[in-house]
C-alpha cells in the first residue's frame, strides 16, 4: 500500500500541464514523472495507492481565484523565511491534508481543474483518476474520516448539527460536543450516524469503484459498526453492483483514547479487539521498534532503534549504559520479529531472553505486542504522513557523519521490515526516494513547499528551510545545524540508488507467495527465526519460511531464508536449523540493483550465513525434484 496526498503527487511535475498540477487530472497524464513512477512501482509489485482525504474538505478554498499563493523567498536551508511565507497564507492556500470533512459523499472540488468544481464535472474527473490508476495496475484506497466533522452548531462548515441538532455528534455529560479527535466528534454508535457512514462507504465502492478504505481514528467507532460496514460491502456483487465487495480491504487507526477509551461507551474497533474480522489496524509496535523511542519524543536524537543504529551505530546522544542499550535493542528486535510474523497474538517465537513465548506476551508499553488473529489484521509501517518522514528520522538518529550511501542502505533495511513480513506492507509516498519534509514533525498545513514530492528524482526536499514554527520551533536548535549540513542532502544518484533498492524489495515480495501466506495457521506452521536467543548477533534478524512444512504454497520453492543485518559490520552466524539445505541468493537480488548484497554467502554443509553491514539478503531454495 502506497499512501499519497493528491497535491504532493503532481504539484512539482513539469511534465503535467500547469492547470492540471495538484488535481485529479494529473493522474491521467501517462507520461508524467509521477505516473511513470507509479507504473514502475506497480510492475515491481505495488498493489494499491491509498489517497489521503479526497471527500469534500471544509478547509480548502475550491476556486483557484480564492486560493492564496505564498511567495517563497530565496533563503538558506535553515532559514525561517520559507516557513514564515507558507504560514502567512496557510489558512487560505490550496494545501491541507484534508481531515476536515464537510461532505462525506462528494469529491473535493479544489482537486478538480479550474471551472470543473460545480455539478458533475468534479465527479467525472474523480472517476477518470480512478480509471487511470486502475489502468496502471493499481487499486485505489480512500482515506475516510467518519469520527468527526470540521464543525458543529451554527458554524458555516457545520452540516449534520444543523440538520438534527444534538443528534449526530457525541456529547459529554453536560451536553457539549466532544472533540477528542481534534474536532467535532461524530457518534457513530447512534443509528442514523452509523447508517450515514455505511451508506457513504457503499456509495464510494459502488459508484467510484473504490478497492479499499482506511478509517481515520477507527478506535472512535465500535467493533459492531465496523462489522456492519464489512457486511454491507460483502453484500455487493459483480452481477448486481459491478464490484466484488468481499474483496475490499478495510483498515484504520486502532488507537485507544478519548471519551471512548477502554470501551467506555462500546467495544471499540481498536488494536486487539478486531480479531476474526479481517479488518486491519496500524502496527505502531513495528514503527517504534524500528525507529527507536516514540513518535512524540522531545528530541528524536536521544533514542535509536533496530533500523536507526541502536547500539551497533551509536550516535552518542543516548544517556543509557551500553548494557541498557543492548537490552533495549534485544527487545526491539523481538518486536520486529513478531511483526514479520503477522503480529499474531498466538505465534510462538524464541525471544532474546531465551524463552519461547507467544507474541501476545511480549510487552509493548504495558500491552501485549502481538494482537492479531490473522496477518491482515495488522498493517506494518515505518513511514506515513503523520510525524517525520523515515529519511528525516534517519537524519536525526543515525550518526551525523555516516556517509550518504550507508544512509540509503539503512533506508532499505527499515523498509524491509514491512516489505518482507506477512502482514500488509504500507509505505508513505516518496519513502523510496528518501523523501524529506525538511524535518517537519507535522506537515498537515505546511503547504506545497514542504510537502511536494519530486518524482523526477532530483531533489528529496531536505533543506527547504526550518519547518513550521507553530509545530517545530522548540526543535529548531536541533534541526538548524542538520539542515545546514550538506552531507545530509542526497544527490540524484543516491535517490536513484534508494529507489532501485526499494524496487528490489517489492520484487522480492512479489516473487513468491511465501511472503504473503495470508493465514495464521500457515504462518505458525512455516515461519520461524533460526539463530535466535541470547547469543544472537545484535541488530540481526534471521527468518525462515519453510515450504516443506504443511501444504505446498510455492511449487517452485522449498523455502526462503531472510537475513536483515541492521548493524554496521559484516555478520556471520551458523544456523544449525538449515544445515544441509540448498539456499542461494534470490535471483531478484543476484540480478538486482545492489552490488553489496551479492557478496552475501550461505554454506549448505554447515548452515553458515554471512551478510554485509546494513544489508537485507534473501536466499531461496528451489524445490527438490520429485523422486
Amino acid at each position: 500500500i502506497y499512501e499519497l496526498h493528491l497535491r504532493d503527487f503532481s504539484v512539482l511535475d513539469e511534465r503535467v500541464p500547469a492547470q492540471m498540477r495538484g488535481t485529479y487530472q494529473a493522474f491521467t497524464v501517462s507520461g508524467s514523472h509521477g505516473m511513470s513512477h507509479l507504473r514502475e512501482l506497480a510492475q515491481a509489485g505495488l498493489s494499491s495507492v491509498h489517497l489521503l482525504p479526497t471527500f469534500d474538505i471544509a478547509t480548502i478554498p475550491e476556486s483557484r481565484s480564492e486560493q492564496a499563493v505564498p511567495r517563497i523567498p530565496e533563503a538558506g536551508p535553515a532559514s525561517t523565511e520559507q516557513q514564515a511565507a507558507v504560514g502567512s497564507v496557510a489558512e487560505r492556500d490550496a494545501y491541507n491534508w484534508g481531515y476536515d470533512p464537510l461532505h462525506w459523499m462528494v469529491p473535493e472540488g479544489s482537486y478538480a481543474t479550474d471551472g470543473h468544481q460545480d455539478g458533475g464535472a468534479r465527479i467525472v474527473q474523480f472517476r477518470q483518476m480512478v480509471g487511470a490508476l486502475h489502468a496502471a495496475g493499481l487499486e485505489v484506497i480512500l482515506d475516510q474520516v467518519y469520527n468527526h466533522t470540521a464543525a458543529h452548531g451554527q458554524d458555516p462548515s457545520s452540516v449534520l448539527d444543523r440538520v438534527v441538532p444534538g443528534y449526530y455528534h457525541r456529547l459529554d455529560a453536560v451536553g457539549r460536543v466532544t472533540n477528542s479527535t481534534c474536532c467535532s466528534n461524530i457518534a457513530t454508535e447512534n443509528a442514523m450516524s452509523e447508517r450515514l457512514m455505511i451508506d457513504s462507504v457503499v456509495w464510494w465502492a459502488r459508484h467510484y469503484r473504490i478497492d479499499g478504505f482506511r478509517f481515520d481514528l477507527m478506535g472512535h467507532h465500535s467493533r459492531a459498526t465496523m462489522e456492519r460496514v464489512r457486511a454491507a460491502l460483502d453484500a455487493l456483487t459483480l452481477e448486481d453492483d459491478g464490484v466484488d465487495g468481499a474483496s475490499i480491504y478495510l483498515y484504520g487507526e486502532g488507537w485507544n483514547f478519548g471519551e471512548v477509551a477502554y470501551n467506555a461507551l462500546f467495544i471499540q474497533a481498536t488494536q486487539g479487539q478486531l480479531g476474526g474480522t479481517g479488518i486491519g489496524t496500524f502496527n505502531d509496535r513495528l514503527r517504534d521498534a524500528v525507529h527507536g523511542g516514540g513518535p512524540f519524543d522531545p528530541d528524536h536524537r536521544t533514542y535509536q532503534g533496530f533500523g536507526t543504529g541502536l547500539l551497533t551505530q551509536a550516535s552518542g546522544h543516548d544517556p543509557r549504559s551500553r548494557q541498557e542499550q543492548a537490552a533495549d535493542l534485544a527487545h526491539r528486535t523481538d518486536l520486529v520479529k513478531v511483526a514479520l510474523a503477522g503480529n499474531l497474538r498466538d505465534f510462538r517465537l524464541p525471544l532474546s531472553d531465551g524463552t519461547v513465548r507467544p507474541g501476545g506476551e511480549l510487552a509493548y508499553n504495558g500491552m501485549g505486542a502481538g494482537y492479531a488473529a490473522d496477518p491482515q489484521e495488522s498493517v506494518n509501517y515505518v513511514d506515513a504522513h503523520d510525524n517525520e518522514t523515515l529519511y528525516d528520522l534517519l537524519v536525526l538518529k543515525l550518526p551525523q557523519g555516516l556517509p550518504m550511501a550507508e544512509r540509503v542502505r539503512m533506508n532499505t533495511v527499515c523498509l524491509a521490515t514491512t516489505a518482507l513480513g506477512q502482514s500488509p506492507s504500507f509505505w508513505g509516498a516518496g519513502v523510496e526516494l528518501l523523501r524529506s519534509k525538511s524535518l517537519d514533525r507535522d506537515s498537515y498545513n505546511s503547504g506545497d513547499w514542504f510537502n511536494a514530492i519530486d518524482y523526477s528524482g532530483q531533489d528529496n526536499g531536505f533543506g527547504r528551510g526550518l519547518p513550521a514554527a507553530s509545530r517545530n520551533e522548540s526543535s529548531w536548535w536541533v534541526q538548524g545545524p542538520l539542515l545546514e549540513d550538506e552531507r545530509l542532502r542526497p544527490s540524484p544518484q543516491h535517490i536513484a540508488a534508494a529507489k532501485a533498492q526499494a524496487m528490489d524489495l517489492l520484487r522480492l515480495r512479489a516473487s513468491t507467495p511465501l511472503f504473503w501466506l495470508g493465514d495464521a495457521e500457515l504462518v505458525r506452521t512455516k515461519l520461524s527465526f533460526p539463530g535466535s536467543g541470547p547469543g544472537a548477533p545484535a541488530g540481526v534478524i534471521t527468518m525462515l519460511i519453510d515450504d516443506t512444512l504443511g501444504p505446498d504454497i510455492d511449487p517452485a520453492l522449498d523455502g526462503v531464508l531472510v537475513v536483515i543485518n541492521a548493524s554496521g559490520t559484516w555478520v556471520g552466524q551458523t544456523l544449525v536449523e538449515v544445515a544441509g539445505r540448498r539456499f542461494t541468493l534470490s535471483p531478484v537480488q543476484a540480478e538486482g540493483a545492489d552490488d553489496v548484497v551479492r557478496t552475501a554467502v550461505f554454506d549448505p554443509g554447515s548452515g553458515a550465513v554471512g551478510v554485509p553491514a546494513r544489508t537485507v539478503a534473501v536466499f531461496t531454495e528451489t524445490s527438490a525434484p520429485p523422486r
